[in-house]
């Protein structure tokens, strides 16, 4: 169990790092649209585009990160009043049933990169490919679905042992 830990915190920083500094980069681009735009009357061409493209990276990739470091809002004003082995049951239903959604929301996105590869799919303006993006996507939800994974063995054992 803890080498599953181990290895899903490793993949969570390596996507943590990527999407740290591509929102770094999305950010100096913006910056140099908005400044040439504005004192030279000439943008960055296609500056929307490779944005729309960098945030296909850094949201999944952050989803990740969250999920690992257990970042997510939860309301609890009911659940703490329940016996700890209940807790425990309930916590194990909710994740099985968020693992399940997301390999199916994983599935349906490698379905997709397939697509769009096919398709031949390109940006409007600079034509760049839109499957390898939208590979990043399903590649940051199965990631998830590796974290998901091991926060459920984690609670599973947890509930068992008590």
């Amino acid at each position: 169990m803890d080498s599953l830990n181990k290895v899903t915190g490793l993949v969570a920083r390596i996507l943590l790092f990527i999407g740290a500094s591509i929102l770094s980069v999305m950010m100096f681009l913006t910056m140099a649209d908005v400044v040439l735009r504005y004192v030279f009357g000439s943008p960055v061409s296609g500056a929307y585009e490779m944005t729309q493209y960098m945030m296909a990276i850094v949201i999944p990739f952050g989803i990740v990160y969250c999920a690992h470091e257990k970042g997510h809002v939860s309301v609890d004003v009911l659940f703490d009043l329940l016996p700890k082995r209940i807790q425990g049951v309930f916590s194990c239903i909710t994740s099985l049933i968020v693992i399940v959604l997301f390999i199916l929301i994983a599935w349906q996105n490698v379905l997709f990169v397939h697509e769009t590869y096919e398709s031949g799919l390109t940006s409007a303006v600079l034509y760049i490919p839109s499957y390898p993006f939208v590979g990043t996507i399903a590649l940051g939800f199965v990631a998830l679905c590796l974290v998901l994974l091991a926060d459920f063995l984690t609670i599973l054992l947890e509930t068992v042992s008590k």
